[in-house]
């Protein structure tokens, strides 16, 4: 039976029927396991971020024409189909299915699960997120816990 509400306890089943707890140290590799995997999405969000930059500022020739440092009112000057584009679209892809692999997880509504998530999310913003990469605005990310 799926819990419909936070509980806390060992017992729990995340995403797959064989990923089930039932001891001690069972529940605390999977709250390892599950802050690791959060804060590995953070580190994947640093490179996706990275190759975006990279692609839009690709090309040769990508001159700012406004003089202003705005993401917005920068024409795109990589091809559609040059290899930092390509990347940054694999790492989209990656990152959104490990996006909502980490929601179904917090969906299994164990407190340690959702704490764990919670706090390795937190843990990689701050190690691998924070800094220069901040100054870049980007909007296209569909996951709620980015």
């Amino acid at each position: 039976m799926m819990h419909m509400t936070f509980y806390w306890g060992r017992t729990v089943t995340v995403l797959f029927d064989s990923w089930k707890t039932s001891s001690w140290l069972g529940y605390a590799l999977t709250l390892v396991a599950c802050f690791v995997v959060s804060a590995f999405y953070q580190y994947l969000e640093v490179w996706r971020f990275r190759l975006i930059r990279l692609s839009a500022a690709g090309g040769g020739g990508g001159a700012n024409p406004t003089g202003i440092d705005a993401p917005l009112l920068h024409r795109k000057v990589a091809g559609k189909y040059s290899a930092a584009r390509i990347a940054g679209t694999v790492m989209f892809g990656v990152n959104s299915g490990l996006g909502y692999m980490l929601m179904l997880t917090v969906m299994s509504f164990n407190g340690g699960v959702f704490l764990a998530i919670v706090l390795g999310l937190t843990v990689g913003y701050f190690v691998f997120r924070t800094g220069i990469e901040e100054a870049t605005v980007i909007v296209d990310n569909p996951c709620a816990c980015a």
